[in-house]
């Protein structure tokens, strides 16, 4: 046998010559072999996908080379999404030896032995850098091994849904665990194709037959799926497993790589799940995160792994002709901004406490006890109570920084408990109940907290559900409840041990928090997808409460009635006290008029905010009021819903009921609470127009409009002419910081440099006023043009017997026909809906019909054959409801086909 070290090298013809069948959506021109000495000496027959040919052939010069490792059971394929147009780099994605279509040599390779048959092949390439590896699965660890082994080459890293530690203490995945059984791991890896075809089922919606096949077409025989088993054989687990030592050492070395990294992740992966992704975000801190929030194992087929790397890569390496070295310095939106007024989050509270005035006076009042009494708790009570839990807590380990997920109702124990939080420095997450189980769960195991703490219904869901952190209850629990729920202790143990520390000499030792730390991670309502997490430092969050007092005038003698759980929490930090109706806080949308005005009667005058769901079944219960009830409303100073713009004939009608209290409708987001505002005269004053008018921009704000083009998407050049319609853009020293390991979610909404991206569509008037016409994901790309769904809305809701309306399209983009849907006001019920029934024609002059007016008026459109439908089931606002029309308004002015 020769003993000479060449790579003998060798270049596939084709793929058909190879015995390499044709992949979907792979040029046969990426498909080439290589020979190349493994680490045991011996040739050895590799299979890869190289770009490097096409970007020649295009005259592109490659940035640098993405190194893409797979992991079990699949195989270069997987990959096939990086060769794109905006991504000039060199592909080089290999089939690991033993795998996918490279040679099946039947030796057992061990964690340490493939990468360094990986470096080999590098070499034989004579692959410099800059390199950036990607590494899926198992296909993660070898990279990593490759990336500290050749750092010298070293750009950046990218990894998804893979793990680089088990701790010896942790127990494997139950997947991991059944996989790796003896019993087991042969008759399902390599007798047959179990995990395999297991593997590529965890995808929803489930993978295109054609690409199941082309996974499947390379592990045909039980001889070709022998390395899927010495893979999963290879686990190093144990303390003793001959891959121990590897691990432990790439484990260790990564925390030294500084380099760009991308942390690309599908939560839904039973195997590597986000206990893997918090791990690797420990040992390495500064990389970028996203989570597709959809996605499971497979993520790259499941979302769009390859799109967000093209932008992850432009970021921050640029091109091959204006190159970048590092990536741009993080600024955020709200450095841009003129900046408010610095104060301690829950300093008003401090204040107030100290105030002899104030100090004794209501600052939480909880309606409705367990008792069926009320309670109030004093500014000087609040206080010492936040102070005892900051002691506690720290007492007990809870360190700055530390994430703590909150889920307590609404009351004086989420204030405190929130409040002590924001003094020490851990970060408070926040997500409302109205998220349902589903939502709160993505939110909870999504924000990877410390710790969690809860009403025991919560800690129930916690222990069941597996939600991760610490448990601490809100009342001391039973030995056997506190043992079975895996409770630690409870935040009334650590107030009393907290007020016996103080009273003992040792005051709270805790300096306020840095104002640039992150002060609290807020989730969106959830309504245009998955709820987000928006990030807020303690001067963002701070300059929110300013803008939001300055708004709404709140004040110590005026209280604010929160309808909506999430606002009771601004309450103290405005030192205005603050009241929860008796309600059901997980649906705001049910809160009752006599509810209301027994929140109101509590505080006496003081501002009133509901969820914009709420506004309607308020008025329908309005007749439940009695003559105290009545009384109690029209003392209301101010009202006030926000989330949505609020149409003026909703709000004239609410005015019947509180004639007293000024009608406002801030305009705003969980990103930017408040951005806009605007009250009933203002909107009488500004008139009819395309849109709602929300008003002019609150203090320390700034508004503008992103252009769109034709098709309705947003383009790169700011306008400030009047009249013109385009996305709603933001700035203020408010704006969050950043989504919660959501990097191309933040990416997208800062790619106006200074600016957020609200999603929202809308125009700036010659007063400087702005009009929501609605979301920008939702613009109508008629034939005649752009039309915004709040145009055609707003003027279909302005018909006496219509009570909602939503506008939708038919058609690709750019000719589409609008439909309007119609929720009517006769025969309205709440409630299941029924079964949807074909649509008939209305009658001439029928309520579909009259439709036809405003819209012509308002938006410039004709309406033809509208048509009713009895129990359509809507989902405007998530609520059931009675006969629907649905018309349709066609852009040109021009008969429609019938629907």
């Amino acid at each position: 046998m020769s003993t000479t070290r060449s790579t003998g090298r060798r270049r596939a013809s084709s793929p058909g010559d190879s015995g390499i069948p044709a992949m979907p959506g792979v040029d046969p021109r990426l498909s080439r072999t290589l020979q190349v000495r493994d680490h045991s000496g011996e040739l050895r027959r590799w299979h890869l996908l190289d770009s490097g040919p096409l970007l020649a052939e295009r005259g592109i010069t490659p940035r640098g080379t993405l190194l893409a490792v797979h992991g079990n059971p699949t195989y270069s394929f997987l990959f096939r999404s990086l060769v794109r147009a905006d991504i000039p780099w060199r592909l080089i994605a290999v089939d690991q030896l033993e795998m996918g279509w490279s040679e099946r040599t039947g030796m057992k390779r061990r964690y340490q032995d493939r990468v360094t048959d990986l470096s080999l092949l590098t070499d034989a390439l004579s692959l410099r850098g800059p390199v950036v590896t990607v590494g899926h699965d198992w296909g993660g660890l070898i990279s990593a091994g490759w990336a500290l082994d050749n750092r010298h080459d070293l750009a950046g890293m990218i990894l998804t849904n893979t793990g680089v530690h088990q701790k010896l203490e942790e127990a494997l995945p139950k997947a991991l665990q059944l996989a790796t059984a003896p019993w087991f791991r042969t008759p399902s890896t390599s007798l047959t194709d179990t995990f395999l075809r297991t593997t590529l089922a965890l995808s929803k919606p489930a993978l295109p037959k054609e690409v199941q096949d082309a996974y499947l077409a390379p592990y045909r025989t039980r001889a070709r799926r022998q390395g899927i088993d010495q893979f999963v054989a290879d686990i190093p687990a144990a303390a003793d497993h001959p891959s121990r030592p590897t691990l432990e050492r790439v484990a260790d070395g990564i925390r030294e790589l500084n380099v760009p990294t991308l942390f690309a992740w599908g939560p839904k992966d039973i195997t590597f799940n986000d206990r893997f992704l918090r791990d690797l975000i420990e040992r390495v801190p500064h990389a970028d995160v996203h989570r597709f929030e959809k996605a499971s194992h497979l993520v790259w087929e499941d979302a769009d792994v390859a799109g967000m790397v093209a932008d992850w890569l432009h970021t921050n390496f640029g091109t091959a002709e204006e190159p970048r070295t590092e990536a741009p310095v993080w600024r955020s939106v709200s450095s841009y901004a003129e900046p408010a007024p610095e104060r301690h989050i829950g300093a008003p509270i401090v204040e107030l406490a100290a105030d002899p005035v104030h100090a004794h006076r209501a600052a939480v009042v909880e309606l409705g006890g367990d008792d069926g009494e009320d309670r109030q708790i004093s500014w000087s009570l609040l206080n010492r109570r936040v102070d005892d839990i900051a002691a506690g807590l720290l007492a007990h380990g809870v360190r700055p920084g530390d994430r703590v997920s909150l889920l307590i109702t609404p009351g004086a124990d989420l204030t405190g408990v929130l409040y002590a939080c924001f003094r020490i420095g851990a970060v408070a997450v926040v997500a409302d109940a109205g998220l349902g189980l589903p939502g709160l769960t993505r939110a909870v195991i999504g924000s990877h907290p410390d710790w969690f703490i809860g009403i025991k219904k919560a800690l129930v869901g916690a222990r069941a559900l597996g939600w991760p952190g610490r448990r601490l209850s809100v009342e001391q629990l039973p030995t056997v409840d506190r043992v079975a729920l895996g409770v630690e202790t409870s935040i009334a143990e650590l107030a009393r041990s907290g007020s016996v520390m103080r009273e003992l000499g040792a005051p709270l030792d805790a300096p306020w928090p840095d104002p640039e730390a992150d002060a609290a991670i807020l989730f969106t309502s959830g309504s245009t997808g998955p709820a987000k997490g928006a990030v807020l430092t303690h001067r963002q969050l701070g300059a929110m409460f300013t803008a939001v007092g300055d708004t709404l005038q709140l004040a110590p003698e005026r209280g604010l009635v929160a309808g909506f759980a999430t606002f009771a929490l601004l309450g103290p930090a405005l030192g205005a006290p603050t009241v929860v109706p008796d309600m059901d806080i997980t649906r705001p949308g049910e809160l009752t008029a006599p509810a209301l005005a027994a929140a109101i009667a509590a505080l006496g005058r003081p501002a009133v905010f509901t969820a914009p769901a709420a506004l309607r079944n308020i008025l329908d219960t309005a007749d439940q009021l009695d003559d105290a009830g009545r009384a109690a409303m029209a003392d209301a100073a101010s009202f006030f819903s926000a989330g949505a713009p609020i149409p003026a004939h909703l709000l004239r009608d609410l005015r019947s009921l509180m004639p007293n209290a000024r009608a406002l409708t801030p305009y705003g987001m969980t990103e930017c609470l408040a951005v806009a505002a605007i009250d009933l005269e203002g909107i009488e004053e500004a008139g009819e127009g395309s849109g709602v008018c929300v008003g002019r921009p609150v203090p320390r704000v700034e508004i503008a409009i992103a252009e769109m083009d034709e098709l309705g998407r947003t383009t790169g050049a700011i306008i400030d002419a009047p009249g013109v319609s385009g996305e709603i853009l933001v700035r203020g020293p408010h704006v969050r910081d950043r989504y919660l390991m959501l990097w191309r979610t933040t990416h997208t909404a800062m790619r106006f440099e200074g600016w957020h991206a609200t999603g929202d569509v809308g125009h700036l008037d010659e007063e400087g006023r702005l009009w929501v016409e609605g979301r920008a994901d939702h613009v109508l790309a008629t034939a005649g043009g752009l039309l915004t769904p709040v145009q055609v809305e707003e003027a279909a809701e302005s018909v006496p017997t219509v009570r909602r309306a939503g506008a939708a399209v038919v058609g690709p983009r750019g000719t589409q026909q609008v439909v309007v849907i119609l929720e009517t006001e006769e025969g309205y019920r709440p409630g299941k809906a029924g079964h949807p029934r074909p649509a008939e024609p209305s009658p001439a002059g029928g309520r579909a019909a009259r439709c036809a007016r405003p819209l012509r008026r308002r938006g410039g459109r004709g309406v033809h054959h509208p048509r009713t439908a009895d129990g359509y089931p809507s989902q405007l606002e998530d609520r059931p409801c009675g006969p629907v029309a649905l018309v349709r308004a066609d852009p040109a002015g021009e008969k429609a086909d019938a629907l």
